[in-house]
């Protein structure tokens, strides 16, 4: 009798989403257990080592490689925080009630330099989303641009025009990718009829566009209304810096219609005040703005955060959201509902570790088990009310979002002195203090009680672009990690913050996050120390006839076979987990302590270069070389200055090591292991004569390096 009771409403209230327990987490424990206890054998081995020592020298090198030794294994204990209980999610969308029931939606784009984020890109995102299927009255699309660009501005104008014939287009041919950039571009499409004279459409606005883009300004012969004519007036006296809001609706949907009679989304532009004695607060800050300017059009109780290369790839997206949003059982403390962050136009073997799976998808699955994935910037629908409550609701209950008392108050909350003595940043909206406000967006909101789930479908739901330039991928990763450490580094580390009010899984997997830049401590000295080591024949690690010297194989060979097995189980390739090993070693040589370095001088007061955009334009000789699988070293950094430096100690470490044959096995290896991972360098520096070969004067300052660790090495290892 209880059985039939319980599946009555099973029947009449189906879930709209499950959720399974991963099948590995036997296999992770067991895992966990072994691998702690040989890490607990090792630093035993360690300091009995040190206290062993017959030198002074040899105590501070086996001191040097301990602290290494214990960074790592503390790293390690964070990152099975993902590992604990990782779970899948299965969303049931047909499942859903009646659309007029499901709530508005404001969708935010973000961008803040036309030159380095193309307009024609950001229409082309922001089209796909106004495409989303999805009641367009209840649909709304901002675009800030933070950069306060007339480009942009009058891109959107355009754009807006396009979407009257795209949007039913795309809807009465059942397309799925709906960014008409990558529709044309893919060659899917048949020819004639609509097709073409949409491509023609969209040419000609492409071409209006860049052209406006490469003369620096919009001229008044090319804006066809008077009103906008006017609008960009308003540019004579703008600087990047220093400029008043403008918030700009361009489709109404009270108002427009498309050409087939049916409701357009709204569309509004939106430019924040700013001055420079004004704090500004990065991405965070233009959220925020965002938040507050919806609030008063359209206060839609989700929000949906998109990067401007982010476009949406499956138009029926939202509704796997509303799975979540909508279950009565989980709804309540939702704050945020996290697809993956997947990219297109890889090549094969993924040479930058572009992917960044375990990142965007392998920890968001570890995450979701114990209190839900971290907010990761783009592709995330949020609940409104875990940002921040409303007092502005109510003040445009109609939608007529053009008139001008509607306006002149979304005007006013975009101010520069809107925020001063109110909690945002601090415990409304997205979180200040961080270069990193996705992070500490997320890991804030956790701490504060509220929940998350990782929603990662079959196909796609968004996609976008990778980085593509090796300098690009470095340099986004040092800005990471220097907001990183911001929060790791503050009153709300993870470690000590996350643990007290949440628990010590969530604590230690925000802890990973933390303390990234730390990795460059033991990555620095294991691809220096025993290279010198080996070089003045001075044994640093057991050799085989010593029996310690297999749980040191043991260490090494399991966590690189785990790992790989974890990676290529979430439909990957060995090619592909070679490539994000060899990158992560990369960045740990060169981001890292860049960013430990800005950190550090940030906390001076000492000022640094600060943020910077990643460029989304490419030539076509680094597109080709990209797609050719070749390494670009084609411009004068610091990065790869270091690279070059431990290539040409890992190759003399490994040449000698291979003539002595004395038994340093170990040594040899890891030598070995650096020359392999070195090759890209060695083909840059010494084989390749193309415009991404390393620059002579690069190369000459690696080698000038090289002797000068090479001679201070001799000399400190022979005293």
């Amino acid at each position: 009798m209880e059985s039939t009771k319980s599946s009555i409403p099973a029947k009449l209230n189906p879930p709209l989403n499950m959720v399974h327990l991963d099948r590995k987490i036997p296999i992770y424990r067991v895992h966990m257990l072994v691998y702690f206890l040989a890490i607990l054998a090792l630093i035993y081995h360690r300091i009995t080592s040190i206290f062993a020592s017959s030198t002074l020298l040899e105590a501070v090198l086996l001191q040097s490689i301990l602290v290494s030794d214990l960074i790592l294994a503390f790293m390690w204990v964070c990152a099975q925080g993902f590992k604990w209980r990782p779970v899948h999610r299965q969303e049931f969308p047909a499942r859903l009630p009646e659309r007029t029931t499901w709530p508005a939606l404001d969708v935010f784009v973000c961008t803040a330099d036309p030159n380095k984020e193309p307009p024609m890109g950001v229409v082309s995102t922001a089209l796909s989303l106004l495409a989303f299927d999805y009641p367009t009255e209840k649909l709304s699309v901002y675009i800030s641009d933070d950069g306060g660009a007339d480009v942009t501005l009058f891109a959107f104008m355009e754009g807006a025009k396009f979407a009257r014939h795209w949007l039913p287009f795309c809807r009465e041919n059942g397309i799925k990718d709906r960014s008409p950039e990558v529709f044309f571009a893919s060659g899917r499409c048949c020819g004639g009829g609509d097709e073409d004279k949409l491509k023609m459409m969209y040419d000609a606005m492409k071409e209006k566009v860049e052209s406006a883009l490469d003369k620096g300004n919009v001229s008044a012969e090319i804006v066809s209304s008077e009103e906008y004519q006017h609008i960009f007036q308003k540019w004579k006296d703008f600087s990047r810096n220093n400029h008043p809001t403008v918030v700009q609706v361009l489709l109404e949907s009270s108002i427009d219609t498309d050409t087939s009679g049916h409701v357009m989304p709204n569309l509004i532009y939106v430019s924040r005040e700013k001055h420079p004695k004004s704090p500004h607060n990065f991405k965070a800050g233009a959220l925020n703005v965002l938040v507050r300017v919806s609030s008063v059009l359209t206060n839609a109780p989700i929000i949906l955060t998109v990067d401007c290369d982010m476009y949406s790839s499956d138009p029926t997206s939202p509704h796997r959201a509303l799975c979540y949003f909508l279950d009565p059982t989980i709804s309540a403390r939702l704050a945020f509902v996290q697809f993956p962050q997947l990219f297109q136009g890889i090549n094969k073997n993924d040479i930058y570790g572009g992917e960044l799976k375990r990142i965007f998808l392998i920890n968001g699955h570890g995450l979701d088990g114990i209190c839900g994935p971290t907010y990761v910037g783009t592709n995330t629908f949020h609940a409104r009310r875990a940002l921040f409550s409303s007092s502005l609701k109510g003040v445009n209950d109609q939608e007529q979002i053009g008139l001008k008392m509607v306006l002149e108050k979304a005007i006013e909350t975009a101010g520069c002195d809107y925020e001063f003595g109110t909690k945002w940043g601090n415990t409304i909206g997205f979180r200040y203090g961080s270069l990193v406000e996705d992070y500490n967006t997320g890991y804030r909101l956790h701490c504060e009680g509220w929940k998350s789930v990782f929603c990662d479908p079959p196909e796609p739901a968004f996609l976008g672009e990778a980085p593509k330039s090796l300098n690009d991928v470095l340099n986004q990763c040092k800005r990471w990690a220097v907001g990183l450490s911001e929060v790791g580094f503050s009153r709300y580390c993870p470690l000590i913050f996350c643990v007290r009010k949440v628990s010590l899984g969530p604590g230690l997997a925000y802890s990973s996050y933390a303390f990234w830049g730390i990795w460059c401590i033991p990555i620095a000295t294991y691809a220096v120390l025993p290279q010198l080591a080996l070089i003045n024949n001075r044994p640093l690690f057991p050799k085989p006839s010593n029996p310690w010297f297999y749980l040191y194989a043991y260490l090494f060979l399991a966590a690189y076979i785990v790992d790989m097995a974890d990676f290529v189980s979430y439909k990957s390739t060995f090619r592909r987990w070679w490539s994000d090993q060899r990158v992560w070693l990369i960045r740990g040589l060169t981001a890292f302590p860049f960013a430990i370095m800005e950190f550090l001088f940030n906390q001076l007061n000492i000022s640094t270069q600060g943020f910077n955009l990643t460029s989304k334009v490419m030539d076509d000789e680094q597109n080709k070389r990209f797609d050719q699988g070749f390494f670009d070293f084609g411009v004068d950094s610091p990065f790869f200055v270091i690279l070059g430096t431990v290539a040409i100690l890992s190759l003399c470490a490994f040449t000698v090591g291979m003539i002595r044959i004395n038994g340093m096995v170990m040594e040899v290896f890891l030598a070995g292991f650096g020359v392999v991972n070195c090759w890209p360098v060695y083909e840059a520096m010494c084989l390749r004569v193309d415009s991404g070969s390393m620059p002579e004067r690069v190369a000459a300052r690696a080698f000038v390096m090289a002797g000068i660790i090479l001679v201070i090495g001799c000399v400190v290892f022979n005293v």
